[in-house]
């Protein structure tokens, strides 16, 4: 749909807000031009590699990752901030009101075209990650589940980036001061991230892998995978640091015989996870994401009855 056939407060929203429109385009484009010059620079005989065994791609891919993750606080700062909070700050939404146009068409407006944008851009940025993040996939920092690659690589980064305009809509109308929503709404996006990254892989039961010959050392699975824990298992089933016979030995593989140490038990995550655990994610930000947006509404009915 073309701004020309915008009418209301869409046609107005997109007006107000038309150079960061513009500047989303821009920066996926400048992205990619960086991303294929440092792969092109990367790959060539005479490129960084032999000079530099990390490569100007990995640090700036390591960046990128980095970026993406504070994606949707940036999102829901800007929805938050210059898009609902400095209006109602300064009183120009009732410029708005009086143009034959609802308070819910307002916020709507506003929601809706925060929302495609979000999408749009985390979906493209994403896609520049994966075009930088090919030569590196499955070493150290760019395994499908560290922070970053796990996150531009599913669903959960476009989850995430409308949870943050979500709770912009909602903060912007309870704060109504435009560095303080800004702030709030980062803090609180950041927090709802960190809490489902840290509880993330408790979705999914782990598999569990034993060796029953101390001596032989910890199982590996076969195939790429995600370790969780590791330790010594006795005759009895309980587990052990994995330090423990060294602790009382000195010597490594050899166990007293007290401890009654069996074997080892490794504790892991296979690669088949990834999606399943990508989805749970995802659903649960979306729900938060709709609880949040309800709330905004609901706000927005009790001022404006």
């Amino acid at each position: 749909m073309s701004v020309l056939t915008l009418k209301g407060p869409r046609w107005v929203t997109v007006r107000q807000h038309r150079r960061a429109l513009w500047a989303l385009p821009a920066a996926v484009a400048a992205s990619l031009a960086v991303v294929l010059a440092l792969r092109w620079w990367a790959s060539s005989p005479s490129g960084l590699r032999s000079a530099n065994p990390d490569g100007a791609l990995r640090s700036a891919m390591d960046h990128a990752g980095t970026g993406l993750l504070l994606l949707p606080l940036l999102l829901g700062a800007f929805v938050a901030g210059p898009m609902i909070a400095r209006e109602l700050e300064s009183g120009t939404y009732r410029l708005a009101l009086t143009q034959s146009s609802t308070p819910r068409a307002w916020l709507s407006a506003k929601i809706t075209l925060a929302a495609a944008a979000a999408v749009a851009s985390s979906a493209a940025l994403a896609g520049v990650y994966r075009v930088g993040r090919l030569p590196l996939a499955g070493t150290h920092q760019f395994s499908w589940a560290d922070r970053g690659p796990y996150e531009a690589l599913g669903t959960v980064l476009v989850a995430y980036c409308l949870l943050g305009v979500a709770v912009g809509a909602l903060v912007g109308q309870l704060v109504r001061r435009t560095l303080a929503a800004m702030a709030v709404t980062g803090l609180v996006t950041g927090l709802v991230m960190a809490v489902l990254g840290a509880v993330r892989w408790s979705f999914l039961p782990v598999r569990t892998l034993t060796t029953s010959v101390v001596e032989r050392g910890v199982p590996m699975p076969s195939g790429d995978f995600l370790m969780m824990d590791t330790g010594l298992v006795t005759a009895s089933g309980e587990r052990l640091p994995e330090w423990t016979c060294f602790a009382r030995s000195g010597r490594l593989g050899v166990c007293p015989e007290d401890l009654d140490v069996t074997g080892w038990y490794l504790d892991y995550h296979p690669a088949a996870h990834y999606w399943p655990t990508q989805s749970i994610e995802t659903a649960v930000v979306l729900a938060l994401a709709a609880l949040a947006l309800r709330a905004a509404f609901a706000v927005l009915r009790t001022r404006h009855r």
